[in-house]
């Protein structure tokens, strides 16, 4: 294999670790993998109770002062979300309210999904990573 492809491969590997808890904080990501995952995610659909728990009508105003507010564990779990993250040094407050960090969104979830794709799809003789991403790592 070319080095430089063994190089981007490795690259790609380090960073899916990374999000599912191969990091200083021992953290996953992802919600719901692993046993330390994000609890709080900033997002109204996780954080209210469930209709088939509880068929109470939550208004717009209800769901965000009863539930969304609550500084509690999600009741509805967002299996597979990719949350914003840690900061640049690796600091990561699991609060409902900070969306920076926990909020999930498809600019979060579309790299890891890409680095998975391209990790599935083998190595059949294209290149489909851009150019400037292995630049950055190889000397």
């Amino acid at each position: 294999m070319h080095m430089k492809q063994r190089l981007r491969n490795g690259v790609q590997i380090w960073q899916v670790d990374y999000i599912l808890g191969d990091n200083p904080r021992a953290t996953s990501y992802m919600v719901g993998y692993g046993n330390n995952y994000p609890r709080q995610v900033h997002h109204r659909g996780s954080s209210i109770v469930s209709y088939k728990v509880d068929p109470t009508f939550v208004t717009c105003r209800g769901g965000y002062a009863t539930w969304f507010s609550r500084k509690g564990s999600d009741p509805n779990l967002l299996t597979g979300a990719i949350v914003g993250g840690p900061d640049a040094y690796d600091n990561f407050a699991d609060e409902r309210d900070n969306y920076e960090q926990t909020e999930p969104a498809t600019y979060n979830n579309a790299p890891l999904l890409g680095l998975l794709a391209r990790l599935s799809g083998g190595h059949g003789g294209y290149n489909q990573l851009l150019p400037g991403i292995y630049m950055i790592y190889a000397d």
